[in-house]
C-alpha cells in the first residue's frame, strides 16, 4: 500500500504498486486515478466488453473493482465519463498494451520471469572511472526478419545475436530507444502512451526481461530512453483522462508541444509521482541499469526556450526525481540529453544540481561535425571548433554522443556529412572517430555508425548489412572494433578523464597545419594523441614536450589493415631530442599521413640537463635568423 498523501503531493516512487492491474491469488484488483470523473466503468474480456462501474474508493479520486474472473493476457479499457465527453482509455499504470493499432491495455504478471543476474546488480557501478562505451539502437530496424513491414524480432529472439555483436565490437553498454508502448512506429516511442508498458511490438515483459537479464550474463549494461517531458495525444491515453487537463496543462501555450504531443504539467504532485514511479519501474522491475531522459532542455526552460524563462516547478521535480532515483538505485546511471547551458546538470542535488550523473556534450557534437564538413582550404578559420570543447568540459560529467538525431531528417549519415570525395570521406572518418575516443568523455554511438552508414536511418528497414561486402565498410567496421578496445584497455582514456590534471594540450596552434595533438594521462601511464585534418601530409612534424620519452605505435587510423593509405615498412618507435620550445625542452618529430591520426604510448627516459639551454639556443638563433630577414627585406625596399 502506498501512501496515498505523498502521491498527492508528489513524493511517490511506487505509485504502480496500488494502480493499475495487479493479480491477487483469487482475481485482479484494478485502480484507476481520476479525480474529476463522473463514473468509471471498467470494460474488457473479463465482462464482453459491456462494463462494471467502478466504486469510488475512500481515497480522493480513486476508482477501484476487484474482479475473480480476470486473467492474466486478458484486454481491458476504463470507459471514463467526464468533462461532457465518455472516452475508452488504456490504463495509465497498465503493465502491457495490445499492438497497434489497437489501444487496450492487457493484464500481465509481472511475477512471472526470474531474473538471474543477481552478480551483477551487486558488482554494477557508475563507471567513473571506467570505460563507457554505449551502443544506441532502435529494437525494431537493427536486424529484421523479412523486408515486410512489421516483421520484427522479439526481445529474447534478439539477445543472442546483439549480445554476440555487443561483445565483438567493443561494447559494453546498449541504449534501447524508447520500449514504452506508442501508437505510431514513426515516432520511435518518444510519443508514449503506456509509460508502463513494454512495446507489444517485440513481445512481452517477460521476453524484455530475458534480453536485459542475457546483456548481464554477457556483462553489458542496459539502458532505457525515457521520456519525461511529453506524451501522445491520442484520445485513449493520458490527454483529458478524466475529461479534464490532468497531466497536461490546461493552457495550449505551454500545454502542447513542437512534436504535436502534451507536455506534462510537472507542478502537480500526482503527475511527479506518476512520472518519478514509471522511472523507479523499469530500474526495479527490468533491471535496467540506467535511464537517458530525452529532451531535458524543455524541462529547464519552459517549451525550451531560455527567453521564456527558466520552469521552477518542473526542475524541482527532476531533481527529486533524481535524487529519490540515486536513494533507491544507488549504481544506476541516469543521463540527461540537454542542449542548454544550464549549471550543474550533473551536480548532486544537495550541491543545487539537477542530480544527473552524466550529460550528453552536444556542443562537442555540433563543432566536431561542423569542423569535419568544412572545406580543407577553410579549415584554418575553423580550427577552434575542435580545442573549443576542452574549455568547458570540466563543467559537468559530459558523455560524447553521435546519437540516431545526427542521421535522420535529412541531415544525411555521419561520413556523408563530411567534406571531400569518397576517399576524403572515408579517411576523415577514421580520424572523426578517433577524435572522439582520444577525447575525455563516455561514448554513445547510434547503431549503423559502426559501418559507415550512407543511407539515413529509416525505422522501416533494417540496417544496410550488405554494406560489410564492400572493402571501406568491412575495414571500417573492424577498424571501429579495435578503436573501442583499444578505448577500453588503455587506463589513460578513461581513468581520470574528469580531472583536468590527466589531459595536456600539446598542439593546439597549428591553424595552417590543421594539427592537433594532446596527452591523455590515467593510472601512471601517457598517451600522445595526434591528429592531421588536413588533406596533405606532415613529414617531421615536431611536438614539444616537457619530458624526453620513447614513442610506440599503439594505432594510425592510416594503416593498410583499415584501408588506408600507408604502404610498406614504416617507423613505429620514436624518440624525443633535446631542445624544443621555452618550458618544452624535448621535440618529438612525427610523420603525419593525410587526414590521418595516431595514438603513442610514451615511456619516459632519462632527462638531459643541457636540453633547456640547448631550447633557449634554438630559440635565440630562431630570433636572429627573423631579425637578419627584417633587415634584409627593409633593405631591398630602399
Amino acid at each position: 500500500m502506498i501512501n496515498i498523501q505523498d502521491f498527492y503531493i508528489g513524493k511517490t516512487f511506487d505509485a504502480h504498486t496500488y494502480f493499475g492491474a495487479h493479480l491477487e491469488k483469487d482475481g485482479v484488483w484494478f485502480r484507476v486515478y481520476a479525480p474529476c470523473a463522473e463514473k468509471v466503468s471498467l470494460i474488457g474480456d473479463f465482462n464482453q466488453w459491456q462494463g462494471q462501474w467502478m466504486e469510488r474508493c475512500e481515497y480522493h479520486g480513486v476508482y477501484q473493482l476487484f474482479l475473480s474472473n480476470a486473467k492474466p493476457g486478458m484486454l481491458y479499457k476504463y470507459k471514463i465519463y467526464g468533462g461532457g465527453r465518455v472516452t475508452d482509455h488504456c490504463d495509465p499504470y497498465g503493465f502491457g498494451m495490445e499492438l497497434r493499432p489497437g489501444s487496450a491495455s492487457v493484464i500481465v504478471d509481472l511475477k512471472e520471469y526470474h531474473f538471474q543476474d543477481s552478480n551483477w546488480l551487486k558488482q554494477r557501478q557508475k563507471s567513473y572511472e571506467q570505460p563507457m562505451n554505449i551502443y544506441e539502437m532502435h529494437l525494431g530496424s537493427w536486424k529484421t526478419k523479412s523486408e515486410t513491414s512489421s516483421s520484427w524480432y522479439t526481445y529474447d529472439e534478439l539477445a543472442k545475436p546483439l549480445i554476440s555483436y555487443l561483445s565483438e565490437n567493443g561494447y559494453n553498454y546498449v541504449e534501447f530507444m524508447p520500449l514504452c508502448e506508442h501508437p505510431a512506429d514513426c515516432s520511435w516511442g518518444y510519443q508514449t502512451t503506456g509509460y508502463f508498458s513494454p512495446t507489444s511490438r517485440y513481445g512481452t515483459a517477460a521476453q524484455l526481461k530475458a534480453l536485459v537479464d542475457a546483456c548481464h550474463q554477457a556483462r553489458i549494461g542496459v539502458i532505457m530512453d525515457f521520456v519525461p517531458v511529453h506524451f501522445a495525444m491520442d484520445d485513449y491515453g493520458l490527454a483529458l483522462l478524466d475529461g479534464t487537463p490532468l497531466y497536461e496543462y490546461p493552457n495550449d501555450a505551454v500545454g502542447q508541444s513542437e512534436w504535436g504531443t502534451c507536455n506534462f504539467m510537472h507542478s502537480r504532485g500526482e503527475v511527479c509521482s506518476f512520472l518519478q514511479s514509471a522511472a523507479n519501474y523499469w530500474l526495479s522491475e527490468f533491471h535496467f541499469d540506467g535511464i537517458r531522459m530525452d529532451a531535458i532542455s524543455r524541462i529547464i526552460y519552459w517549451q525550451g526556450d531560455p527567453s521564456r524563462g527558466v520552469n521552477k516547478n518542473a526542475v524541482e521535480f527532476v531533481r527529486f526525481m533524481n535524487q529519490g532515483l540515486h536513494r533507491l538505485h544507488p549504481t544506476a546511471v541516469l543521463i540527461a540529453e540537454d542542449s542548454t547551458n544550464f549549471l550543474k546538470v550533473t551536480a548532486p542535488v544537495e550541491y543545487d544540481g539537477l542530480g544527473f550523473d552524466y550529460k550528453w556534450d552536444m556542443g562537442w557534437m555540433h563543432d566536431t561535425l561542423d569542423y569535419f564538413a568544412t572545406p580543407f582550404g577553410e579549415r584554418p578559420n575553423a580550427y577552434g571548433k575542435i580545442v573549443f570543447s576542452m574549455h568547458y568540459f570540466y563543467n559537468e560529467l559530459y558523455l560524447l554522443a553521435l546519437s540516431h538525431d545526427e542521421v535522420v531528417h535529412g541531415k544525411k549519415t555521419i561520413i556523408d556529412k563530411l567534406w571531400g570525395t569518397y576517399a576524403e570521406k572515408c579517411a576523415q572518418l577514421r580520424t572523426l572517430y578517433f577524435y572522439m575516443y582520444m577525447h575525455p568523455g563516455k561514448k554513445l554511438n547510434f547503431m549503423g555508425n559502426e559501418m559507415g552508414h550512407f543511407r539515413e536511418w529509416d525505422e522501416k528497414r533494417e540496417l544496410d548489412w550488405d554494406l560489410l561486402k564492400y572493402p571501406f565498410h568491412d575495414a571500417f567496421q573492424k577498424y571501429f572494433a579495435h578503436l573501442s578496445r583499444v578505448y577500453s584497455t588503455e587506463p589513460a582514456l578513461y581513468d581520470g578523464e574528469y580531472n583536468p590534471d590527466c589531459f595536456e594540450w600539446v598542439a593546439c596552434e597549428s591553424r595552417s597545419e590543421g594539427v592537433y595533438a594532446w596527452l591523455r594521462k590515467g593510472q601512471g601511464q601517457s598517451l600522445l594523441c595526434i591528429m592531421n585534418t588536413q588533406d596533405h601530409a606532415h613529414k617531421k612534424f615536431p611536438l614539444y614536450l616537457r619530458f624526453p620519452c620513447s614513442a610506440e605505435e599503439v594505432l594510425n587510423t592510416e594503416s593498410p589493415e583499415w584501408g588506408g593509405a600507408l604502404k610498406g615498412r614504416r617507423k613505429t618507435k620514436l624518440h624525443t631530442t633535446d631542445g624544443g620550445v621555452f618550458g618544452r625542452d624535448y621535440t618529438l618529430t612525427v610523420d603525419l599521413p593525410a587526414m590521418g591520426s595516431c595514438l603513442l604510448r610514451l615511456a619516459p627516459e632519462a632527462p638531459n640537463p643541457d636540453a633547456a639551454r640547448i631550447s633557449a639556443n634554438k630559440a635565440l638563433n630562431a630570433k636572429r635568423r627573423a631579425a637578419r630577414s627584417t633587415k634584409a627585406a627593409a633593405n631591398s625596399n630602399k
